[in-house]
């Protein structure tokens, strides 16, 4: 698999569009809002990304951006996520990796950082207690 460039969280955008696939009427969507895919399903889970559509800039900071700007980005940035199928899958992606720049699976490097440190305060052993001890 090439490897994905740096600017662009899932790789270029595809030159052709493939067709979608027919929804029956009445049955439901196969992968829903915030589901993750599951090891059937084939193709890399960033084939479906909703951001493949849009342009590298709204998921990355230019340098030197103004908050105000900042923060306007990645709220559009995140609108774009809410609506993606493979949201989480993307979520886990960087925070497996970790990604650290940009807008991924709905959260920016900062809240990333935030469920990374969640995590792995979680998975810690508890310290015995002191006042147990003596």
């Amino acid at each position: 698999m090439p490897q994905l460039p740096p600017h662009r969280p899932l790789g270029d955008p595809p030159t052709t569009t493939a067709p979608r696939r027919a929804i029956p009427p009445g049955a439901a969507e196969p992968r829903a809002w915030g589901r993750t895919r599951s090891t059937d399903d084939d193709g890399p889970w960033h084939a479906e990304a909703a951001c493949r559509r849009d342009e590298a800039g709204l998921f990355f900071a230019p340098s030197k951006e103004p908050t105000a700007d900042r923060l306007s980005r990645e709220a559009a940035a995140k609108r774009v996520c809410a609506g993606c199928p493979v949201m989480l899958d993307c979520r886990e992606h960087a925070l497996i990796q970790p990604e650290p720049y940009g807008v991924w699976g709905g959260l920016t490097a900062a809240e990333r950082r935030v469920v990374l440190s969640r995590r792995r305060r979680a998975a810690a052993p508890l310290a015995p207690d002191v006042a147990q001890a003596g």
